[in-house]
């Protein structure tokens, strides 16, 4: 069974979300071994200059890379990542399980981003949309979609 971790910079607080991560987490247990991993957001002054957010940024990298599985892939969900449609995301599971992959790593900043050298280490920097959503929703939305790859592969109705 693939194993899909995801690491996100940050803590759900909110019940909403953390129904929404719920259920998605239960849906995707018929589907992967699913590892959901929170990690501190440095805490940063009201209006931070650029040198403490790169230095926040790049503290909450070490965190980050501690925690990266030794293999597998890595996938870094950034804005300037490349967009591609649920279709092609359930292609790409396909494309990287034949090609051995056991390991499916998303990485989610924080609301500040992420530093470059967590994205220069990505297999893939990838984009949920153009627009901007609240920073704990992509963690429900990247969710959403792993789950609608695999119901894409699994041939269900779920991707209409």
């Amino acid at each position: 069974m693939l194993t899909v971790n995801v690491i996100c910079v940050g803590k759900l607080k909110e019940k909403f979300y953390l129904s929404a991560v719920e259920e998605y987490a239960k849906r995707l247990s018929r589907s992967c071994k699913l590892n959901l991993l929170e990690l501190n957001e440095e805490r940063l002054p009201e209006k931070p200059s650029d040198a403490q957010i790169e230095a926040a940024l790049r503290k909450e990298a070490e965190a980050v890379k501690a925690k990266l599985p030794k293999s597998g892939i890595l996938v870094a969900m950034c804005i300037e990542g490349k967009t591609i449609s649920s279709d092609a995301l359930a292609q790409k599971f396909i494309d990287w399980t034949n090609a051995g992959a056991s390991q499916l790593t998303f990485l989610i900043g924080s609301s500040f981003g992420m530093h470059p050298e967590l994205k220069a280490l990505a297999d893939l920097k990838l984009s949920m949309s153009p627009m901007t959503f609240p920073h704990h929703l992509a963690r429900v939305m990247l969710l959403e979609q792993i789950y609608r790859a695999f119901q894409i592969n699994e041939g269900s109705r779920y991707h209409k």
